[in-house]
């Protein structure tokens, strides 16, 4: 059975016997764009997390996952931790291996349930401006920003709307915790969450705070496609 058909089914099973208002009409309709009535096992999946270390100094740090069972993909390859060099600029260097590198690279399955009562919806042709203005208000600096956008711009401008939310940090560590060896001052984490859209739809505008960024720092960025 095709896909569409599937969510038709799904409607029309949920409103026989039932007189709706052209307005409940009208809110089933939008939920077409965010509900998967088809019970598509295929889970979603934490794209393109990366993690930064800054410390005040020069730092031996570990790093460890809280679900490495979720883990799908990984550079340098995750075994029950990654052990680095960090340096204030960034600049890590992976104590197994002796490679530079500039980041952590790890995807995983996206276990816990996501919250689509707020977000934005952004047309393709706004986001580049969009990411520009969000990712600095919660606290990335222009090299991370730089990163995320020439990432997810391609993914996202191919779709005419996206419907796009930014977890929370509770929701993050709780999908995957983070253990860090030495305790950071701060911890930015960011998993952009979207939903291809073909129409513009209404949604309660997200509210985003700015991190304090001081200290030993910590950044990690991702995102995830809501299935």
């Amino acid at each position: 059975m095709k896909k569409s058909t599937v969510i038709i089914l799904c409607i029309i099973g949920g409103i026989i016997g039932t007189t709706l208002t052209v307005v409940t009409a009208i809110e089933v309709i939008r939920r077409i764009n965010f509900t998967n009535c088809s019970n598509d096992p295929e889970e979603p999946i934490d794209k393109k997390p990366v993690i930064y270390l800054y410390p005040t100094e020069k730092e031996d740090i570990t790093i460890k996952l809280g679900k490495p069972n979720n883990i799908t993909l990984s550079y340098p390859i995750y075994n029950n931790g990654w052990e680095v060099v960090a340096y204030p600029d960034g600049t890590l260097i992976d104590k197994k291996t002796g490679r530079k590198l500039y980041s952590l690279y790890w995807e995983g399955k996206h276990t816990e349930p996501i919250n689509l009562n707020e977000g934005f919806i952004v047309k393709n042709t706004d986001t580049i401006k969009f990411l520009e203005e969000k990712l600095t208000i919660l606290g990335l600096n222009e090299k991370e920003s730089e990163e995320f956008i020439i990432y997810w711009l391609p993914i996202l401008n191919k779709n005419k709307y996206n419907y796009i939310r930014f977890a929370s940090i509770d929701e993050i560590n709780k999908n995957m915790p983070l253990e860090i060896s030495k305790e950071p001052d701060s911890m930015i984490r960011i998993l952009m969450q979207y939903k291809p859209l073909n129409k513009k739809i209404e949604v309660k505008e997200q509210t985003l705070t700015t991190p304090n960024r001081y200290g030993f720092t910590v950044v990690e960025w991702g995102g995830v496609e809501v299935k």
